[in-house]
């Protein structure tokens, strides 16, 4: 059940996927309109895997990842597994990102096991923790789904996580990063990736170490997710966080001249934006223009090629961290021969938690508590990273990827 992954190749093949999706001219999925002149050409590449001290850690030469393709010959009863996060709105890219990615595993895995056939159900909660919770009873009182993928988001994770402990569902997150999340002593909650606390200190090391910056602007969204990370990127800072120029934006704000005021006063080396791409896009663009040798540096949020789409050539130059691995080539066809685009951030990492889940039940762990038990003790090689949780739901070991846009 393992496929042999060269991570070698994974630089060239990233940058030649996200250059494909980036040079498009709409994103039929989110609605979202793709700047495909100003943003020609541009790519997300991987510049190198760190440590909370932001020093470059090893990449794997290979690694024998869970490979759902391959024939188990286990004969299991259908079972479902579901999805949830935002499939419309000004940030579906990222939830489409984690649907495909759980798609193309459950997918392969069926044409591989025709006596074990697993069913993808996809809830859209438009990254809006009111409407998740409307969601997550649908979810819950459905007695066919055993599994989840997510939430999404942080805040809508933080809004619907009791709902979903209290029904015994175990839900795995390719993305929500908020480190309170697990201080909430849910029993069923399991996070795919890296949280802040580790993205923050690495981020910063990096800018302030390899990058050499001395002044940064930390500007935030106001999601649960923007907090969190501005909170640990701002505490790694530490006096090199200029406090005068920290600023805070709101979802769906377009004009951010008065924050931009204040980080041309200062005039910092870079500003660092803890947010998604819907506004990290037109806030490169104005910062740009003001300040056009400020380094601008954001997170997972802002790691996708709407970004580069929608903020044109203003994005060129820009440092992304995230928590999610660049795609393996083989992957990366296969995802781009079943979707018609190049996968996006968190796509591996949904591709990874699907295939954990179809493992457990082609095991026999075919109801809530069993595979909830499954992925608790859970030990084993990904496309991503090497999956064991702790008690709490963290990864047992994690770290961060740095992306520069060229």
């Amino acid at each position: 059940m393992h496929r042999r992954v060269t991570t070698v190749a994974l630089a060239t093949t990233l940058a030649a996927v996200l250059a494909v999706s980036a040079c498009s001219s709409k994103s039929t999925d989110s609605g979202s309109e793709s700047s495909g002149a100003a943003g020609s050409g541009l790519t997300i590449s991987p510049v190198a895997q760190i440590n909370t001290q932001g020093q470059e850690q090893p990449s794997v030469e290979e690694a024998n990842a869970l490979n759902p393709a391959e024939p188990g010959g286990q004969t299991c009863e259908p079972a479902t597994i579901a999805m949830a996060g935002a499939l419309t709105g000004a940030d579906a890219a990222l939830g489409i990102n984690i649907k495909y990615g759980a798609q193309l595993a459950v997918d392969q895995h069926n044409k591989a096991n025709p006596n074990c056939q697993i069913t993808l159900k996809t809830f859209d909660t438009e990254g809006d923790p009111q409407k998740a919770t409307q969601v997550a009873p649908q979810i819950t009182n459905d007695d066919s789904i055993i599994g989840l993928i997510g939430p999404a988001f942080s805040g809508e994770t933080k809004a619907t996580g009791g709902i979903f402990n209290q029904a015994g569902l175990v839900s795995v997150t390719a993305s929500a990063t908020n480190p309170s999340l697990t201080n909430n002593g849910w029993k069923t909650f399991f996070r795919g990736l890296a949280n802040d606390d580790v993205q923050g200190p690495a981020v910063a090391n990096y800018l302030t170490g390899d990058l050499g910056k001395q002044k940064v602007c930390v500007i935030k969204d106001d999601t649960d997710y923007g907090t969190g990370l501005e909170a640990a990127v701002t505490k790694a800072l530490g006096s090199k966080a200029d406090a005068s120029c920290s600023g805070d934006v709101k979802k769906g704000e377009r004009d951010f001249s008065a924050v931009i005021s204040k980080v041309t006063a200062a005039q910092p080396d870079a500003v660092f934006y803890a947010g998604y791409y819907a506004e990290a896009a037109p806030l490169a663009q104005q910062l740009k223009t003001a300040a056009p040798d400020v380094t601008f540096v954001s997170g997972d949020g802002a790691n996708d090629p709407q970004f580069t789409a929608q903020a044109g050539d203003a994005a060129k130059g820009a440092y992304l961290s995230c928590p999610c691995g660049p795609a393996p080539s083989q992957f990366a066809q296969e995802y781009q021969s079943a979707f018609n685009q190049a996968p996006g951030v968190y796509s591996v990492e949904a591709y990874d938690i699907a295939a954990i889940m179809m493992k457990g039940i082609e095991e026999g762990n075919n109801t809530r508590p069993k595979l909830l038990q499954y992925i608790g003790q859970y030990r084993g090689a990904g496309l991503a990273r090497q999956y064991s949780w702790q008690d709490n739901g963290e990864l047992s070991t994690s770290l961060i990827w740095m992306y520069e846009v060229k």
